[in-house]
């Protein structure tokens, strides 16, 4: 079964509120799954923590915030992108930060899109959906990684 599932890092109550109503109009995912820090989105993408029981598989797309406590947005693009068995994963930034340094360091480590958080509910609304749907219903996922498959020791 093709799980489509997207992963929001999102540590906003009310960007979080917003995001989910923006992405559920379209019903574009199996699944929606929301972590609140850095930490949190590598316990998922690990299946560690809370998420050790997780199915495993990544998601189609990951909305990462840059501004997160435990472990920064950047931070965990770095450890996203360094893995072999992750960094296919399309990462889209959503953030409220415009600093050049920030746009910069993301594209440097292979993020897929960076996007500034509308002020404007109608647009952040608009972005959203928009976002939802490229990267959910147009956008063809990477294929996820193949479980290597130990075989038993002979007896």
């Amino acid at each position: 079964m093709n799980m489509r599932r997207i992963l929001i890092a999102e540590d906003d109550p009310r960007d979080e509120q917003l995001t989910l109503a923006a992405l559920s109009e379209y019903n574009l995912a199996n699944k929606i799954y929301v972590v609140h820090d850095g930490e949190e989105v590598l316990d998922y993408l690990y299946c560690r923590g809370k998420f050790a029981a997780r199915t495993s598989g990544n998601p189609i797309a990951v909305l990462l915030d840059l501004k997160m406590p435990k472990v920064t947005g950047i931070d965990v693009l770095r450890i996203i992108k360094a893995d072999d068995n992750l960094k296919s994963i399309p990462i889209v930034v959503l953030t409220s930060s415009r600093e050049e340094p920030d746009l910069a360091e993301c594209y440097r480590l292979g993020v897929n899109s960076y996007v500034v958080k509308p002020v404007d509910f109608a647009e952040f609304m608009k972005a959203v959906k928009l976002l939802g749907v490229f990267w959910a219903a147009v956008n063809e996922p990477p294929p996820q990684p193949v479980a290597e498959v130990v075989p038993p020791e002979p007896k």
